[in-house]
């Protein structure tokens, strides 16, 4: 371990390409070294009030990433490390929101999140022995999805443009465009004509 830290560019790569996140390595301390920033950035984010212009800046800031200005984020906003997320123009994120974003996260245009959505994107293995590694998986949320309130997407979902995941949903599968999932896990309800 020579705890050397990572560009996010370099990050970004490794996540893409599914290296797995050892324990003691530099892309673990790399991360630990970036949850601070994001740690500071999101006290600011939650902790007064803030214009609208301001969240967008903090968001740009935390994302490393440019928030386009017709996005509009309610906080409080949770996230671990932030430089993972990638925002799509006209998304709305409803408070208490919370993004895990080490793997990746993608969200297409015109996207609704509501309150209390938990984004999930590393795992652990099964095997005790190197249980302690994660394992990341994007998540990709194409453009026009509404997700409703209090849902939990895990690592390494799609969900199909235009479609629409219940409130409270857990979704464990990928979800294709143009329907209506629900429940836990979800399921498909209907299609959308």
């Amino acid at each position: 371990m020579t705890n050397n830290i990572l560009s996010i560019e370099k990050i970004r790569e490794l996540m893409k390409s599914g290296t797995p996140i050892e324990w003691g390595s530099d892309l673990l301390f790399s991360f630990g070294e970036y949850a601070q920033e994001a740690l500071k950035i999101t006290m600011e984010l939650n902790t007064k009030y803030n214009s609208p212009e301001k969240v967008r800046e903090l968001f740009s800031k935390l994302t490393a990433s440019e928030i386009n200005e017709s996005c509009f984020i309610i906080p409080p906003f949770y996230t671990e490390f932030g430089k993972n997320t990638k925002i799509g123009k006209c998304v709305f994120i409803n408070s208490c929101c919370r993004f895990q974003d080490n793997g990746g996260i993608e969200i297409g245009d015109n996207t609704m999140i509501g309150p209390n959505v938990t984004i999930v994107t590393v795992n652990h293995e099964i095997n005790p022995e190197t249980r302690i590694n994660a394992i990341p998986k994007p998540v990709k949320i194409g453009k026009n999805v509404w997700i409703g309130a209090d849902c939990t997407i895990l690592p390494g979902i799609t969900i199909g443009e235009n479609s629409v995941v219940g409130a409270g949903s857990v979704v464990t599968k990928d979800v294709p465009d143009n329907v209506i999932v629900a429940g836990n896990p979800a399921k498909l309800i209907k299609n959308i004509e």
